[in-house]
């Protein structure tokens, strides 16, 4: 399982004109589900970024969680994450997970952030959508359950 996450001041998703889900302070999570990927990648990469310290103490130091500061999250699912650009110019998707098992995973991890009591909001699996952000920095890192 792959995320991109990245440190915002507020995120808004969109399908067509209509709000799906916004966020104000806290983390922009875009997700990948892969082939072989279990509830244990989910259990893992929600734990990491839940308490992962990206946010500025009063020294300005990346010593706060989201949890520390009650931010937000904001999750969207990307399988375009999986891509494998390594032979010819277009990309293959042949490493993310079929769509049944990796929307399942996708609301495991939703599921999983919930737990936090933190606000989390999310996208539509599988659709087209507009993603609005102000990263906040910018922050962004990238996470792999298999790393």
């Amino acid at each position: 399982m792959k995320a991109v996450i990245q440190r915002v001041k507020e995120a808004t998703v969109k399908i067509e004109t209509k709000d799906i889900g916004k966020i104000k302070k806290g983390i922009l999570i875009l997700l990948c589900v892969e082939e072989g990927d279990t509830q244990k990648d989910a259990d893992f990469l929600s734990d990491k970024i839940i308490n992962l310290r990206m946010f500025e103490d009063a020294n300005h130091k990346m010593n706060l969680s989201c949890l520390d500061i009650k931010g937000e999250f904001l999750v969207i699912s990307q399988f375009t994450l999986s891509c494998d650009c390594s032979k010819g110019r277009r990309p293959s998707f042949d490493g993310s997970a079929k769509p049944d098992l990796a929307e399942k995973l996708y609301l495991y991890f939703i599921d999983k952030l919930k737990q936090s009591s933190l606000n989390v909001e999310a996208g539509v699996f599988g659709a087209m959508m507009d993603i609005h952000l102000v990263n906040y920095g910018p922050v962004t890192f990238i996470l792999n359950s298999r790393q």
